[in-house]
């Protein structure tokens, strides 16, 4: 880890105009925040969700509740949860007691497995009552369950009333994503999947791409493994532009118009984790990254 900490003096000033977008085409910048310049990525139905953001899951508690403050004073303003995480509470809390108004956070949160639309609506109304708030920018199916239909279609029927902002759905692969858009009269504006340089779901990104889903990242930095902080090809390319390992990692994803939310409970990673709008990747080291794709999971499970 000692070569992440070697690039954070370089973190606390960032150049907030980029010299040319490239990848950037369907970005939008936001309003400034705490020095941070934040982006936005517009989903298929209008709505701009940033394209980076805090992950929380295992971070609750008072002890989490400091670590989503911290965050949001840094200038995060996407938080993501999920009622598996025990946290939706903490990320209410943390965002009512920020003093910012409701609508510049973005708060992304996950359904468990319910078995009729009566269980699903319940579920719905408790994540709102837990988060302290009476819309959900973003609910997505926390994975693909026997009544993943329709749980979703109460998701749509909550969509039309605008209580949920958006919705999608999390761990579908490129067949049962194509199945399931079927039954859908909304189409999902997320799926969730791990993705990172060793996994960067290229066959799901494809099939998506035809539907404007995006694709969001969940564990961008492989939680570590496979020796990721010390690759050596990761570590000269990152060095090449005065960036860490994970500045890079998020940087290439967010290149590939792929949604972040890196999750730490360290204020100089918090930091860290939010400084790469100030450097483009050139082609040769997109290739570079793009042929370390090994297309398998890396962890215990296959999504």
């Amino acid at each position: 880890m000692q070569e992440r900490r070697e690039f954070l003096k370089n973190s606390a000033k960032l150049t907030l105009a980029l010299a040319s977008f490239g990848a950037f085409s369907n970005l939008a910048f936001a309003k400034e925040d705490e020095g941070i310049k934040m982006k936005y990525i517009t989903l298929n139905n209008g709505v701009k969700m940033p394209i980076l953001g805090l992950g929380t899951y295992s971070i609750k508690g008072s002890a989490g509740q400091k670590v989503m403050s911290e965050a949001i004073n840094i200038g995060y303003r996407l938080l993501d949860t999920a009622q598996m995480y025990d946290n939706e509470a903490d990320v209410g809390a943390a965002v009512a007691s920020s003093g910012i108004k409701r609508s510049e956070f973005f708060i992304t949160t996950k359904l468990l497995d319910a078995q009729s639309e009566s269980e699903t609506k319940r579920s719905i109304e408790s994540s709102l009552k837990a988060l302290k708030t009476d819309y959900i920018d973003l609910l997505l199916l926390h994975g693909n369950y026997n009544k993943s239909s329709l749980m979703y279609k109460v998701m749509e029927d909550f969509y039309r009333q605008g209580v949920l902002k958006s919705i999608g759905i999390s761990n579908f692969k490129p067949e049962v994503y194509e199945n399931f858009i079927k039954t859908c009269e909304i189409i999902p504006q997320i799926n969730q999947c791990q993705t990172h340089i060793f996994q960067q779901q290229k066959p799901l990104r494809q099939i998506m791409a035809k539907h404007n889903t995006k694709l969001e990242s969940w564990s961008p930095f492989v939680s570590g493994r496979n020796n990721f902080f010390k690759n050596p090809e990761l570590v000269k390319i990152a060095q090449k532009y005065g960036k860490s390992v994970a500045q890079l990692a998020l940087r290439f994803l967010i290149e590939q118009d792929i949604i972040v939310i890196p999750r730490t409970s360290r204020v100089e990673r918090l930091r860290e984790n939010i400084a790469v709008f100030d450097f483009t990747l050139q082609k040769e080291d997109i290739k570079a990254l793009i042929a370390m794709d090994t297309g398998k999971s890396a962890f215990g499970w296959d999504s």
